[in-house]
C-alpha cells in the first residue's frame, strides 16, 4: 500500500513537473502574442507588400504610435492607427493621387495603414535605414537631413545616441525594441 502511494505521487510529481515546465516555456509565448499582437493584418500585408516595407516595422509603428486604437489623436494633432498629421496626410494624399481623401479618413484604419506605409516605404528609401526613417516619421525628414548635414549623424552607421532631442531618441529607441520584438516572431 505505502509503494502503491510512492509510486502515485512519484507520477503526480513528474506530472506536474512536465507540465510546470510547459506552461513556462509557453507563458512567456502567449504574454508576447498579447503585447505585440497583429491586427488588421490584411491590410498591413497589402500595403506593406506594395509600398515595399517590413511589415515588422509597420506593426512597430502601429503598437507604439497608437497601441492599436483607430481612434487615437494625439496633442500634436496625429490621428489614427498610424498617427499621420495633417502635413502628412496631404503630402501622401498628392503624392498617391488620392484627394478624394479627408484628414479625418486616418481615422480608419485601411486609410491610416496605406498612408503610414507609403510614408515608411519612402522614408525607408531615403534614408536605408530604420533608425532615421523613423526618427524621420517622428519628426521630419528636415530634422534627420539636418543631422546628416551637420555630420553629428553618420547615414551608413547609425546610432541611436547620437539623436539629437530625447523624446526623439527615446521614440527610436521604442521603434527599434519594438521592431525586434516583431521582427523575431
Amino acid at each position: 500500500m505505502r509503494r502503491r502511494r510512492l509510486r502515485a505521487a512519484a507520477i503526480l510529481l513528474i506530472f506536474a513537473a512536465v507540465l510546470a515546465v510547459t506552461f513556462f516555456k509557453v507563458l512567456p509565448e502567449i504574454v508576447k502574442s498579447r503585447i505585440y499582437r497583429e491586427e488588421y493584418t490584411a491590410e498591413v500585408e497589402r500595403y506593406s507588400a506594395l509600398f515595399n516595407v517590413d511589415p515588422a516595422l509597420v506593426y512597430s509603428v502601429i503598437k507604439v504610435e497608437s497601441n492599436f486604437d483607430p481612434s487615437a489623436k494625439s496633442d500634436a494633432g496625429a490621428i489614427g492607427l498610424m498617427q499621420i498629421i495633417e502635413e502628412s496626410f496631404d503630402w501622401v494624399a498628392w503624392r498617391l493621387g488620392r484627394e478624394d481623401l479627408r484628414f479625418e479618413d486616418m481615422y480608419t484604419p485601411e486609410y491610416s495603414i496605406m498612408f503610414g506605409c507609403y510614408m515608411l516605404g519612402f522614408l525607408m528609401e531615403r534614408y536605408n535605414s530604420v533608425e532615421l526613417a523613423a526618427a524621420a516619421y517622428h519628426s521630419g525628414m528636415g530634422t534627420v537631413d539636418g543631422w546628416i548635414e551637420s555630420g553629428r549623424v553618420d547615414p551608413d552607421n547609425v546610432d541611436i545616441e547620437s539623436i539629437e532631442g530625447s523624446s526623439i531618441r527615446h521614440y527610436v529607441g521604442k521603434i527599434m525594441r519594438t521592431y525586434k520584438n516583431y521582427s523575431n516572431r
